[in-house]
């Protein structure tokens, strides 16, 4: 095949028994790669009702089609499961090298089954596959993991997918670890890979791929280099990469302060923003075939952190121990990173539920006796504390290693201060400070509370109006931004403003979402550079050239949207209701008190016609969120 490398593997941890499955031409034509594949391949295979945490669960790694090859930004894996945190579907992605060496291997992915009766991890050097015994790898952090697998192999080039001792443990929110630094991190897949008593898959390729047509491929290749590097977000992100958000939140008001109590924090800007880059990292970190280096290696050479060495001053976990616990310094920061790294847990759900506790403690619903020490704001050595209960279940951290939403059914009185959407931690951005396509992708995500499957490709981040409230955003851009927009000139009708561009959320919502779906299914990254510039238009060359079936602009977007749709089919069949879509009550009930954002809540009434709208542009029944039997027969589903 080309492009492909045309197999999955089907591994039976039960049985012990590994198999081969052929990718049909179906398959391929509906759902492509990546995100498509395994959204398929887990409805297919997973039962109603089935528990996330029993072998009956099923966990898929898919690689996105384009990893391997030299398109930019080619290397992302989709990872997807029920998840353990929200019942409903668990899916993540990651980059790094993991993808691109299961590719070389010769597989485009795998699909795990079953539980071992005891610790195991896979080995994969190209067509041999062996599933090795565990024990002396079990109870170790995934830095120590990896290493371990590396020396037994004596090959340091060996990429590793691992859990730490939070996956073992089965905490709701762990991660799956790519390598020492990277994740798969939201959903909980940690906790399903531990569920099964699968501690690592260690990956060794060496094949090639073939590409149908090289000359048009790496034409297009061309084409996708030449408008990132001409992007208006390419030399900011270059040298900030997404450190550029700790600004505009702050300037807006908007920031998680202390368990979303507060849209600001003080001295915000001189101690946990992007004016930090220069002094704590010195180069930037990048996946394969990435041309950005988004990422940024930080080292920390004085204070009590002195010593520390880590990939990090990524936003979300910065934000979230930063603003969302009050923890004052990068240095600190960082090093509660290194920690979710090694024991292996989503750093979105461990910062939030950090904080939801500490807000437990400022209000007296848990003691110091419950806890075993104090838990005020921003004390460092606290949050450590309790970040190694969480991952161990121990003590408290029995009850907050469920996530904020159990953990505020178990507790008397807890429950109002979970800040959750569908049981999935929110991160970043307060709604109220910031009403956006993003902010607003939190409660139509089908993840739950998360930003990273909904974003406005021209999201301005210089603006915070909403000229029709609740409804739209300002565009701000040059025209050339507009008119070079990869977007069917019909839809960007639709989405645009004619007067003023403003951009129509809960339309451009349905776009992005759809696009997204899109880059988590060939496998090429979201930020900025890539998602403004890279659209289906320049999708559909490269598809086209790299696997010889042809693919339009059109054809690759009803991908994207196919795959939407069959993933909110997985969260209807196991229970999901449009109640379920709504932002904790804080945000309706409590206006912020301080800031630009000061007096700010949310409309309970005006959110719901939103969704509505966001539902009916869906072709979905706007009174209760379900697709339409027009629509799923217009998608063959």
């Amino acid at each position: 095949m080309y492009g492909y490398a045309g197999k999955f593997l089907d591994i039976n941890l039960t049985s012990l028994e590994v198999k081969e499955l052929k990718l049909d031409g179906e398959l391929l034509n509906k759902y492509i790669s990546g995100v498509g594949i395994s959204t398929k391949l887990i409805y297919d295979n997973i039962e109603p009702d089935t528990d996330p945490l029993g072998p009956q669960n099923v966990l898929c790694f898919a690689v996105g089609v384009f990893v391997g090859t030299n398109v930019p930004t080619a290397c992302r894996t989709e990872a997807s499961a029920k998840s353990p945190l929200t019942g409903l579907i668990g899916t993540s992605n990651s980059g790094n090298f993991w993808g691109s060496e299961l590719k070389y291997a010769g597989y485009d992915g795998m699909i795990l089954r079953g539980r071992s009766e005891t610790p195991v991890y896979i080995s994969i050097s190209n067509d041999d596959v062996k599933i090795l015994p565990a024990d002396s790898l079990w109870g170790k952090d995934s830095w120590d993991t990896i290493d371990h697998i590396r020396k037994e192999f004596h090959d340091n080039e060996i990429q590793i997918a691992t859990i730490g001792q939070a996956g073992e443990n089965l905490c709701r929110f762990a991660s799956i670890q790519n390598g020492p630094h990277d994740a798969w991190g939201r959903t909980g897949l940690g906790a399903v890979m531990g569920s099964k008593n699968l501690k690592a898959i260690a990956v060794r390729g060496t094949n090639g791929i073939k590409v149908f047509d090289k000359k048009e491929f790496l034409e297009s290749v061309k084409e996708c280099y030449k408008v990132i590097y001409e992007s208006p977000f390419y030399g900011p992100f270059s040298k900030y990469g997404t450190m550029l958000a700790t600004a505009p939140y702050f300037k807006f008001g908007a920031l998680p302060g202390r368990n979303f109590q507060t849209g600001i924090i003080q001295n915000w800007m001189e101690t946990r923003s992007y004016k930090l880059v220069d002094k704590y990292s010195n180069r930037g970190i990048a996946c394969i075939s990435c041309p950005i280096s988004c990422a940024h290696w930080v080292e920390v050479e004085e204070g009590p952190y002195s010593g520390l060495k880590v990939k990090d001053m990524e936003v979300t976990p910065v934000i979230g121990f930063g603003a969302g616990c009050d923890i004052n310094n990068i240095p600190a920061a960082a090093k509660l990173c290194e920690v979710c790294q090694r024991y292996g847990v989503d750093m979105i759900s461990a910062s939030s539920t950090i904080a939801f506790a500490m807000e437990l403690y400022q209000r007296g619903i848990l003691t110091e006796e419950q806890i075993g020490f104090s838990l005020h704001w921003g004390d460092e050595e606290a949050s450590f504390k309790l970040l190694e209960l969480i991952m161990r279940r121990e003590g408290i951290g029995d009850i907050l290693a469920e996530g904020t939403k159990r953990a505020g059914e178990k507790i008397s009185g807890a429950d109002y201060y979970a800040m959750h959407v569908k049981g999935l931690e929110i991160p970043m951005a307060d709604a109220r400070g910031r009403w956006s396509t993003w902010t607003f992708g939190n409660l139509t995500n089908i993840r739950g509370g998360d930003h990273l499957r909904n974003r406005n490709p021209v999201e301005n981040l210089r603006y915070n109006l909403n000229t029709v409230e609740y409804k739209t955003e300002k565009f701000g851009f040059p025209d050339k931004v507009y008119n070079e927009l990869d977007m069917p000139e019909e839809v960007k009708k639709q989405i645009f403003n004619d007067k003023d561009r403003d951009v129509d959320i809960p339309k451009m919502s349905k776009w992005s979402e759809d696009l997204i779906s899109v880059y988590n299914t060939v496998g090429i990254c979201i930020r900025p550079p890539i998602l403004n510039t890279v659209g289906p238009s320049l999708i559909a060359r490269l598809y086209t050239s790299l696997t010889g079936i042809k693919m339009t602009p059109d054809e690759i977007m009803k991908v994207g949207e196919r795959i939407w749709n069959l993933q909110k089919l997985f969260n209807l069949r196991e229970g999901e209701v449009k109640e379920d879509s709504v932002y904790p009550e804080r945000f309706y009930d409590e206006v912020l008190p301080e800031g630009p954002s000061r007096g700010k809540s949310l409309s309970r009434e005006k959110v719901i016609e939103t969704l509505e709208e966001y539902y009916d542009y869906r072709g979905w029944d706007k009174e209760n969120g379900v697709p339409s039997s027009k629509k799923l027969e217009e998608l063959e589903l």
